[in-house]
């Protein structure tokens, strides 16, 4: 049982770390390049539709406001995303995509179908209804494992945990 609780724990490390790897790869040989996976990210949490309110983005992204107005700032300055204040309540700030930032976060889409459809395309029908129902499996256990955590302040914890080692990861591939 042990050896294969060591295959489970180091395929789930792999397929983690290389999904991440070739989205930031795929994303600074783009036409995306300055945008980072987090910032690629709070754009698929912004959303191509409606404007959001700076909180709420923050409550889907599992971060502080005050960490999204400096992602914000940024992705303003690159032309990605438009703030604004609300025109019934002066103190809420919504945030909505721009042209540029609707097309970056559709992009994004399409890399994640890509993923998948590359995935599925080895197996025939049976296997991938399979395949998918395992996956289905494991994102439950998954989910429930997070719903664990689901104190407040244990989940920004693990997130800005997160967060950091992506960060530490991206400056070290710069640096490098």
């Amino acid at each position: 049982m042990q050896d294969k609780e060591q295959r489970m724990s180091a395929a789930l490390v792999r397929i983690f770390e290389n999904v991440l790897l070739t989205e930031e790869l795929s994303l600074s040989q783009g036409y995306f390049s300055d945008l980072s996976i987090a910032e690629m990210h709070t754009l698929t949490a912004i959303g191509p539709y409606e404007a959001k309110t700076m909180t709420n983005t923050a409550a889907i992204l599992g971060i502080t406001t005050g960490t999204l107005t400096v992602a914000i700032d940024r992705l303003v300055k690159k032309g990605y995303v438009e703030r604004r204040r609300d025109d019934k309540d002066r103190r809420v700030v919504r945030i909505s995509l721009t042209r540029n930032g609707k097309l970056a976060c559709r992009m994004h889409g399409k890399f994640h179908r890509v993923l998948a459809r590359r995935i599925l395309e080895a197996y025939d029908n049976d296997e991938q209804e399979m395949l998918l129902g395992l996956v289905d499996e494991v994102d439950k256990y998954m989910a429930s494992s997070v719903s664990k955590y689901e104190d407040k302040n244990n989940t920004e914890s693990i997130r800005k945990t997160a967060a950091a080692v992506a960060k530490d990861k991206r400056r070290r591939k710069e640096d490098g």
